[in-house]
């Protein structure tokens, strides 16, 4: 066996896997600046979602204020009319009330 490693037969497949090697660490080093331009769009994403969330808090408030709203103004003509029948019926209970009182003399 000779010391000269230049007519060795591992020689190329040393070669070949250390071209592969370099290949590869470039490949890796694509692959971790994806990750983290990922990892940003995703801590952006969190961002949009907690806003979106907070909106749908305040939209959600906002509804049921306007939902009180709406059922206080819809009460109103019903409130309107026992008031009006309300009134009708003492009329008619003082008129009867009257005419008995004109009847007995006083």
């Amino acid at each position: 066996m000779s010391d000269n490693c230049n007519d060795c037969a591992l020689v190329p497949r040393v070669e070949a896997l250390e071209a592969a090697n370099k290949q590869h660490s470039a490949t890796h080093t694509k692959i971790f600046e994806k990750l983290e331009a990922l990892s940003s769009k995703t801590a952006v994403q969190d961002n949009q979602l907690e806003n979106i969330a907070e909106k749908l808090d305040d939209i959600k408030a906002d509804n049921k204020s306007i939902l009180a709203k709406v059922g206080a103004l819809e009460s109103k003509p019903a409130k309107r009319w026992e008031s009006l029948v309300d009134k009708a019926i003492w009329a008619v209970c003082a008129a009867v009330i009257a005419f008995l009182l004109a009847k007995v003399g006083l």
